[in-house]
C-alpha cells in the first residue's frame, strides 16, 4: 500500500541531526513507493531543504514563524497541525530525541491515533508494516504490527542507517501556512551545559567514564581519546552524582540511551541501569581495575586495568594509526 509519510526534520544549531536522515530512511520503508514529505519547522529554516532531498526526500514544506525560533510543544504542534491538515498523511516519522519523545504522543493524541515510540526497525512482512522496538530496559525486544490507519513512530537514534546521500539532488521548499498564537511557554534564554562537539545520542563512538575517574579531572583524558576518534563523551549517573561531569552526559535508563558503533566504558562498574542506557551498542570495550565487575558481561572486548594507564595508551595508538592512515 502506498502511503504518503511526513518525517520532520529536526535541526539544531543551523543545522540538521542526523536522526532526520535516518527518519527519512525508515520513512521509505512505511511509504512502500509513496511520497515522503519532509517538514521543517522555525524561523529560518527553508535552506535545510536541500539536504532533505539529498538524503530521500520526495517533497519538502517548512513551517517559518519567528516564535518558533526555539522549540516548545504549543508552537510546533500548532505548525505541525497545520502541515498535516494541509497534506493529510498516511503516515508521520520523528527522531526518537528529547523533541520527538516529547512532541510525538501530543501531535498523537490530537489525532486520536496510536503511537509505536523508539523503534530501532522497520520492514514489511506478510503485507504489514513491523516495527521492532526494545523493552524490559533492552533486555527483550518486541514486534508491533501495523494492519490498519495512521502509521506513526519514533526511530532510536543510530539504528536505521539513512538512504546513500545524492548530493546533486535539490528542489523546491513550498512554505505552508499556520498561525502560532497562545504560546504557554515562551523561551527567552537557552543555556547549554552539554559538551560542544558531537552530539552524544547521534555520535558513533561514545567514551564514558564512571566513579572510577575519580574526579572532575579525571575526564580529560576521557576528553582527549573521545576528540581522537571523533565522538562524544558520556557518564553513569554515579560519575554525575559525585559531580564529576553535568547530568547532560548521563547515559542509562535515567539518561540518554545510546546506541554508538563504539563504546569505551572506563571505570563504570555496569551497574543495570546503566546498562539500559548502552547495552545495544554496536562493539563495547570496557577497562575496569575489577576483574568481576559486571561491564565485561555485555563487554565484546574487556582490558583489565588502570584507565588512567590504559586510555593515555590509547589515545597515542589511535594516534599513530591516524598519522600512518
Amino acid at each position: 500500500m502506498a502511503r504518503k509519510v511526513l518525517v520532520l526534520g529536526e535541526a539544531r544549531d543551523g543545522q540538521l541531526r542526523n536522526v532526520s536522515f535516518e527518519a527519512i530512511a525508515a520513512a521509505k520503508t512505511v511509504a512502500e513507493g509513496g511520497e515522503v514529505v519532509g517538514v521543517l519547522i522555525g524561523e529560518s529554516v527553508n535552506s535545510l531543504g536541500n539536504d532533505l532531498y539529498q538524503y530521500g526526500a520526495d517533497k519538502v514544506v517548512a513551517v517559518e514563524d519567528a516564535k518558533l525560533s526555539q522549540y516548545t510543544p504549543d508552537g510546533y504542534s500548532q505548525a505541525l497541525m497545520a502541515v498535516i491538515e494541509q497534506e493529510n498523511p498516511e503516515g508521520i516519522i520523528f527522531g526518537h530525541t528529547s523533541l520527538g519523545k516529547d512532541l510525538a504522543p501530543k501531535i498523537a493524541s490530537k489525532l486520536g491515533s496510536g503511537l509505536i515510540s523508539d523503534a530501532v526497525a522497520v520492514e514489511e512482512a506478510g503485507g504489514n508494516l513491523v516495527f521492532t522496538r526494545p523493552i524490559y530496559s533492552g533486555k527483550a525486544f518486541e514486534k508491533k504490527i501495523v494492519t490498519d490507519g495512521l502509521v506513526f513512530a519514533t526511530i532510536r537514534p543510530n539504528n536505521i542507517a539513512p538512504l546513500e546521500k545524492d548530493a546533486g539532488k535539490s528542489g523546491e521548499v513550498s512554505t505552508v501556512s499556520a498561525e502560532i498564537k497562545d504560546l504557554r511557554t515562551i523561551i527567552k534564554d537557552v543555556v547549554r551545559k552539554a559538551t560542544e562537539g558531537v552530539d552524544l545520542s547521534e555520535a558513533k563512538v561514545v567514551v564514558a567514564g564512571g566513579r572510577g575517574v575519580k574526579s572532575e579531572e579525571g575526564f580529560e583524558p576521557l576528553k582527549e581519546l573521545a576528540d581522537v576518534l571523533g565522538g562524544a563523551v558520556g557518564a553513569s549517573r554515579g560519575a554525575c552524582d559525585a559531580d564529576y561531569c553535568d547530568y547532560s552526559l548521563q547515559i542509562g535508563q535515567t539518561g540518554k540511551v545510546v546506541t554508538p558503533d563504539l563504546y569505551i566504558a572506563a571505570g563504570i562498574s555496569g551497574a543495570i541501569q546503566h546498562l539500559a542506557g548502552m547495552s545495544n551498542s554496536k562493539v563495547i570495550v570496557a577497562i575496569n581495575k575489577d576483574s568481576e565487575a559486571n561491564i565485561f558481561k555485555v563487554a565484546d572486548y574487556g582490558i583489565v586495568g588502570d584507565l588512567f594507564e590504559v586510555i593515555p595508551m590509547l589515545t597515542e595508538e589511535f594516534k599513530k594509526l591516524k598519522v600512518n592512515a
